[in-house]
């Protein structure tokens, strides 16, 4: 459905009220359909336009747009019409998790509480009072589409068939991919340096529990997790599953505003506050820090590097035996190829590497897609700098065994590429014909000044 561009989500990211430059926008409100009980307000239509202008997303007139984003709030509405119908529930905890991720989001993206509250010019617990139904929707109507979608498959025949019947001048044109192995030296940590961040832990501890200094406070200043550190530490409400299970055990134990003992996990270590638990959930600050690679043990690791480099390159081992002798990675089982976590294989383009790198867990792949642009086949790098993915300092030797051209996809080489088309294509269908069948059962009432409007469907039954 080409038409349905819009995001639902970034209708939880924009509140009832739309600022536009700093300036209060205000929206004379009304109804302009309605999906069985569920009511479209003039006002909802209204700021999802000014958000997507204000992100420079418009593309036609202001009025196709506005018929474009009514369409799409139908099929909202529609899916939680049929929520509704077939009782599907949403628990207190599902929305309070999802609430608080999304208002971390928002936080993040203002750079601060204060700041956000000062964009919607509301306290933070009206901003969640104000975004708690959205979320409740939202976590129903995606229910309702993994229902419509569930069992959806395509198969290699309608892959092929689907390939077939695309014009040959449609087919994108897929970037250069690589083949890329490494080896990889991970310096141990001595046991001084893991007891030299355990003992500053336990005095930032000491003086929280004092009254020095809040935790939060501390969390800011200390911490070495980016992505809560600028929230005081604050990690949102969280479930069972998500956490490191040592992490997990320790924040499940504790009682409200109680700080753990020092805790270790494969990110570092941590003291841990509980701010609030809700069943099943918990929301908690936390102060990460990790034990560091010695200088001499980089060094170290640096030189048997050079030493391996110049072994492959005068032809006294292969990089695959060298890789067995000297990698501390778990890529050494396969020969030291890396793996295509998006997509599986070996085969990997330097756009998926680089947005590999904006991903919490992925960190060996920061400056790879740098390192391989300069690298021939079979050309050993030097050793490179690396953040593994356990967030620790260590060397590597990379050497690109292949590189395939540039090319138009073709079912040969992009077979998962053009297989995830497919089935894309199909949902598209399935959902399309979900609309056209419901639409039909539901009372739907769209107002006179969307009358022109050329909608992809036949909401009202003409």
């Amino acid at each position: 459905m080409e038409k349905r561009v819009l995001l639902f989500f970034v209708a939880i990211l924009t509140a009832v009220t739309v600022f536009a430059q700093g300036q209060k926008t205000q929206v004379v409100d009304k109804v302009v359909a309605v999906v069985g009980k569920n009511i479209i307000l003039q006002s909802d239509v209204e700021n999802q336009y000014l958000q997507y202008r204000m992100q420079g997303n418009i593309e036609g007139s202001g009025s196709a747009m506005r018929c474009a984003i009514l369409e799409e709030l139908l099929f909202q509405k529609l899916m939680l019409n049929q929520a509704e119908m077939d009782s599907v529930n949403v628990s207190d905890n599902e929305v309070e998790s999802e609430l608080s991720r999304r208002i971390s989001e928002l936080i993040g993206r203002a750079g601060s509480q204060e700041k956000l509250e000062s964009i919607f010019n509301k306290t933070m617990s009206e901003i969640k009072d104000e975004l708690r139904r959205l979320v409740k929707e939202k976590i129903l109507q995606d229910k309702v589409r993994s229902g419509i979608l569930e069992g959806v498959v395509v198969t290699p025949a309608e892959v092929k068939s689907f390939y077939r019947n695309l014009p040959e001048d449609s087919l994108p044109m897929v970037g250069a991919e690589y083949e890329i192995m490494q080896i990889v030296k991970r310096p141990p940590i001595s046991i001084d340096e893991k007891l030299a961040v355990k003992n500053q832990l336990y005095e930032i501890r000491k003086r929280i529990l004092e009254g020095e200094s809040s935790f939060s406070t501390m969390a800011i200043l200390y911490s070495e997790d980016p992505g809560s550190a600028k929230k005081g530490g604050e990690l949102g409400f969280t479930g069972h599953g998500e956490f490191a299970p040592e992490f997990e055990a320790a924040a499940f134990n504790l009682r409200d505003g109680e700080i753990s003992e020092v805790i270790e996990t494969q990110f570092g270590y941590h003291i841990i506050q509980l701010i609030e638990r809700r069943g099943d959930y918990v929301n908690c600050r936390h102060i990460l820090m990790t034990a560091k690679v010695p200088v001499e043990a980089l060094e170290k690791a640096q030189h048997e590097l050079d030493s391996a480099a110049l072994l492959i390159r005068n032809g006294d081992m292969s990089f695959e035996e060298a890789c067995k002798k000297f990698s501390d990675d778990d890529s050494k089982t396969n020969g030291g190829y890396i793996v295509n976590p998006m997509a599986g294989g070996y085969r990997i383009g330097l756009q998926d590497i680089q947005e590999l790198e904006n991903y919490p867990g992925f960190n060996e792949f920061k400056n790879l897609a740098f390192v391989v642009s300069k690298l021939n086949e079979d050309v050993v790098s030097d050793p490179v700098p690396m953040v593994t993915s356990d967030n620790k300092d260590a060397f590597r030797l990379v050497m690109v065994k292949k590189k395939y051209p540039a090319h138009r996809a073709n079912i040969e080489e992009d077979y998962w590429r053009i297989q995830t088309w497919a089935l894309n294509q199909k949902n598209q269908q399935v959902i399309q014909d979900w609309i056209r069948k419901k639409a039909k059962n539901a009372f739907i009432r769209i107002d006179e000044d969307f009358a022109d409007c050329g909608f992809q469907f036949d909401w009202q039954g003409k």
